[in-house]
C-alpha cells in the first residue's frame, strides 16, 4: 500500500463518518460537496470528518483509487464507502442513509 493509501485508510478507519470533498463543510467548492453536506446535515451527522481534496493533490486522486470509485464527494461510514452525492441523495430521500448513520 502507498503512502497516500496509507494516510486515506487511517483517515477511514479511523472516524465513523468521512467526506472526501472539495472544499470543507463552512465553504464547499462544488455543488456536489455542497449537496452532500447539506445531505449529511440533515441526517444530523454531529461527529463528520471532512478532507479537503482541493488541499492535497494526492490525496485527490488517491481516493479515486482507493474506492475505485471516479468521483469526489466520496462518503464513508464505520469504513465502508457508501457512494457519492448521487447515490447520497437517493439513500436520504429512501431512509437508508439515516440508517446507515444512525447504527454507526
Amino acid at each position: 500500500m502507498s503512502d497516500v493509501q496509507q494516510r486515506i485508510d487511517e483517515l477511514v478507519k479511523g472516524n465513523r463518518v468521512v467526506l472526501f470533498m472539495k472544499g470543507t463543510a463552512q465553504f464547499p467548492m462544488c455543488g456536489f460537496s455542497g449537496r452532500a453536506i447539506q445531505i449529511l446535515k440533515a441526517c444530523g451527522a454531529d461527529d463528520l470528518k471532512t478532507v479537503n481534496v482541493l488541499e492535497d493533490e494526492e490525496v485527490r486522486q488517491g481516493i479515486k483509487d482507493y474506492a475505485q470509485w471516479p468521483t469526489i464527494p466520496q462518503l464513508y461510514v464505520k469504513g465502508e464507502f457508501v457512494g457519492g452525492s448521487d447515490i447520497m441523495m437517493e439513500m436520504y430521500q429512501s431512509g437508508e442513509l439515516q440508517q446507515a448513520l444512525a447504527k454507526a
